[in-house]
């Protein structure tokens, strides 16, 4: 059986509702906020691990920044190069992409971390982002921690669609919050589609000590990727890890 994120159908069918138009226009304030929280100026080289259609990778070009974007789907590479002029578009799974002391910095945003059943491979992402990293520079990994995801939590959710149609989106928490199930279920002309995708759940101190096994000298938390803390009120989980 084909896992989620292997599946091309499932990055298809959902695309309309994971890409829309407003996430294309969040990705310039999203990419100023990565920006300062990496501490790079332009002309640094910078790692887009998932970076799907190209988003992140269009906006940091536009600010003057070399960028290699990674992604394992050969559909979303193909679209990033079509959207990114002059990026370096990798189709490679991120347990193997690793390039030593080669970028700047690095960017794992819009939940794109946690999508393996074995932590290990989690670790072994960590790792490889620790070994492409040059000494002092840092990566930010940007997800639903386990404690924003514990206070907003909602088990079902309504997304009306450019067409017309709607997507309801389904959630379940799996084992002791180790786990998130989310199935999306699309209306179609004939019947309907469900697309599903599970990703791991950390808190901040769990995923700290992850990074730190992986190498990583310090790990900073915040609540967005504008610098809000990490508390109470914050809306996702953004760690910063920096190499020594």
């Amino acid at each position: 059986m084909t896992i989620w994120y292997e599946d091309p159908g499932f990055w298809s069918g959902t695309s309309e509702f994971l890409f829309d138009e407003d996430r294309w226009n969040s990705a310039d304030g999203e990419v100023d906020g990565a920006i300062a929280l990496l501490g790079v100026e332009p002309g640094a080289h910078v790692l887009d691990l998932c970076c799907g259609p190209g988003r992140h990778a269009r906006a940091l070009l536009a600010r003057g920044f070399q960028v290699t974007g990674v992604d394992l789907q050969g559909a979303h590479v193909r679209e990033a190069r079509r959207r990114a002029p002059g990026i370096e578009a990798v189709e490679a799974d991120m347990r193997e992409f690793r390039r030593d002391a080669t970028f700047d910095g690095a960017i794992n945003l819009f939940t794109s971390f946690g999508y393996f059943e074995d932590i290990a491979d989690d670790r072994r992402v960590a790792e490889n982002l620790h070994a492409s990293l040059k000494p002092g520079a840092r990566c930010i990994i940007e997800t639903k921690g386990k404690e924003n995801l514990a206070r907003q939590f909602e088990p079902v959710a309504c997304h009306e669609l450019n067409d017309g149609t709607f997507l309801t989106e389904r959630r379940e928490i799996l084992g002791a919050w180790e786990r998130c199930r989310c199935t999306f279920t699309r209306q179609l002309a004939d019947g309907t589609v469900d697309y599903q995708f599970v990703t791991r759940l950390y808190a901040a101190t769990e995923l700290r000590a992850l990074l730190q096994d992986a190498g990583f000298a310090q790990v900073e938390f915040y609540g967005s990727l504008d610098g809000a803390p990490y508390d109470h009120e914050a809306q996702r989980m953004v760690a910063v890890a920096i190499k020594a």
